[in-house]
């Protein structure tokens, strides 16, 4: 039997439904139509990467119910393989809600309770041998917050760690475990639980992306510098820093890059960063260096910022690629 090949990008962690409002600048009181889409970071940064020719796949689970059949089919029309998608029986497929007052305040209402099915992922529920090979495996700060994905999270980064055979292979596999350090205050007990927990994982990964105010959660630091060099103390090979209207660093221990936002007129900011990580997951394997890598994800990121939804909305790579080029005219 011939040994499939490595997916590109693997995610794990939040799926749901995104039911967002169909009118601008009222209240969830007030608003009479929505919109049902596909949603959760990791879910989105699968699709984002699809989009841009990746072959991903995403660990996760849904209830056994309606919305749950709706995702596993939104996952595939959306080019991202489900087959790690568990069902769970006797839990709700989680919806979020989110209210739309351009171009900076977007609340959202997320309903996960008791328990999220992807927050129940077990050891035994992973391939490890598919999240061990992926070429990029991405994981978010939610899936830190309760356990069994706990301790499921840290047995997937043992599995990529085992993998570092060679020093070529920990450039070309081992150096793509990516952390998104995604902070959701309603789901964790605390924010210093949430330092705990993700301080621990920074040891097992060698990029993180994140905003400011993630980035002080992750590492006690919010002046963009300061975080990036914070996070390469900790033994990451690449952080990245996300500055909303200020553009985004990066740094590594022998660079720096930072480049300037590209400007559009907000529709809905909430799915900018996962449009921006699934750009920045193919850049990254493309070769590209890092400062096209920020240009393109930057990008990436702003035009999903200019539509209502968030997984149907990413963009595909000619889009991104036809204003670089208007840019650079």
């Amino acid at each position: 039997m011939t040994t499939p090949a490595p997916y590109d990008l693997v995610t794990v962690g939040r799926i749901g439904v995104d039911i967002y409002p169909l009118q601008d600048g009222v209240g969830l009181e007030e608003v009479e139509t929505f919109g049902k889409y596909l949603g959760g970071s990791a879910a989105n940064v699968a699709v984002a990467g699809a989009r841009h020719g990746l072959r991903t796949a995403i660990v996760t689970a849904t209830g056994d119910d309606a919305f749950g059949r709706y995702l596993h089919r939104e996952l595939g029309r959306l080019g991202v393989d489900d087959r790690f998608v568990g069902t769970v029986s006797g839990l709700n497929t989680p919806v979020t809600f989110c209210e739309i007052f351009p171009p900076d305040d977007f609340p959202l209402y997320f309903y996960r309770e008791p328990i999220a099915p992807d927050l129940t992922l077990e050891a035994g529920d992973l391939d490890l041998d598919a999240i061990a090979n992926a070429r990029i495996y991405w994981s978010t700060v939610t899936g830190l917050s309760r356990e069994p994905s706990r301790a499921a999270h840290h047995v997937a980064w043992e599995a990529r760690a085992r993998e570092r055979v060679s020093e070529a292979d920990r450039s070309a596999r081992a150096a793509r475990t990516i952390l998104d350090l995604d902070y959701r205050p309603m789901f964790w007990n605390s924010a210093q639980e949430a330092s705990e927990e993700v301080g621990k994982a920074l040891d097992h990964v060698t990029i993180a992306i994140g905003n400011k105010e993630e980035c002080e959660v992750a590492v006690g630091e919010t002046e963009p510098d300061r975080a990036a060099d914070a996070l390469l103390e900790r033994g990451l090979e690449l952080a990245v820093v996300k500055q909303g209207p200020k553009g985004v660093l990066a740094k590594t221990r022998d660079e720096r890059v930072e480049v300037p936002p590209y400007f559009v007129d907000v529709v809905n900011g909430l799915g900018a960063g996962d449009s921006f990580g699934g750009a920045f997951c193919y850049g990254l394997l493309q070769g590209w260096d890092l400062e096209r890598i920020l240009r393109f994800a930057n990008v990436a990121g702003a035009i999903v910022a200019s539509r209502r939804e968030c997984s149907t909305a990413m963009p595909t790579t000619d889009e991104v690629e036809n204003i670089l080029e208007e840019l650079d005219s």
